[in-house]
């Protein structure tokens, strides 16, 4: 298996930075995960370390490539969920630490993905988005519903209330899984943290891989520094991880 991965994690105008974002690559597969901590500063840093934790726990000890894509989809991301929940088992329902997140499996020339809240995942192929992900959020569903514009979506009071997450309530949250998504040499896959997209259209955040790049970690760099300069002076963690498929 052929692949270009990089990862980027900037701080924005925030104190500390309760994103966590990393690619675990074998010969036979590799997983991408983007996850954005909320609560207070160490409960949201808890929470996305102990769903990172459990995630690549999860992926390590399945033998690869994997048999059932979707299924350990489903069954990693739920147990992450409990894992994250036991955390705020002995708080208030309001102040339990909880995070969103978005992960992506590739192997045999196929990625399959899934997200929880409004952590997103982009596929992109010659600078076009293909599919990208459609955020649990309350604002995501007025723009669906043709209620708002995309250009009302980043000045919505709302912009920040996620419907779903891990962790909190100890029901499995919604979570949304994709199919296999056949891939062709060049394409990209961009898991990212609202931080990222939160002033960015999509197609100017999949512009920045339109040329093909030579060093992909150098054109991801530049997309969060963009992100936070977009977001700025009250920009959000800006964190996003990035695949290029070339063969199987």
């Amino acid at each position: 298996m052929r692949i270009e991965h990089a990862e980027v994690s900037l701080i924005g105008d925030r104190e500390d930075n309760q994103d966590r974002v990393t690619v675990a690559a074998t010969d036979k597969a590799a997983l991408l995960i983007v996850i954005d901590g909320m609560g207070g500063h160490s409960d949201g840093s808890r929470a996305a370390d102990t769903a990172l934790r459990s995630l690549l726990e999860s992926f390590h000890q399945s033998p690869q490539p994997l048999f059932d894509p979707l299924g350990f989809l489903h069954l990693s991301l739920s147990k992450a969920h409990d894992e994250v929940a036991k955390l705020g088992s002995a708080q208030s329902l309001d102040s339990r630490p909880r995070a969103t997140i978005a992960i992506c499996l590739v192997q045999e020339g196929a990625a399959y993905w899934a997200h929880v809240g409004d952590s997103r995942v982009y596929w992109i192929r010659k600078g076009v988005v293909q599919i990208r992900t459609r955020d649990h959020s309350h604002v995501e569903l007025l723009l669906r519903e043709g209620k708002i514009t995309q250009d009302e979506v980043a000045t919505h009071p709302m912009r920040n209330f996620v419907e779903c997450c891990l962790g909190g309530d100890p029901a499995i949250p919604e979570m949304t899984i994709s199919g296999r998504n056949t891939l062709q040499p060049g394409d990209v896959l961009l898991l990212c943290s609202d931080g990222i997209w939160a002033n960015l259209r999509d197609e100017d955040i999949a512009a920045f891989f339109k040329d093909d790049p030579e060093n992909l970690r150098a054109w991801l760099e530049a997309l969060g520094r963009r992100a936070v300069q977009a977001s700025a002076p009250f920009s959000d963690n800006s964190t996003a991880a990035v695949l290029r498929w070339q063969a199987g």
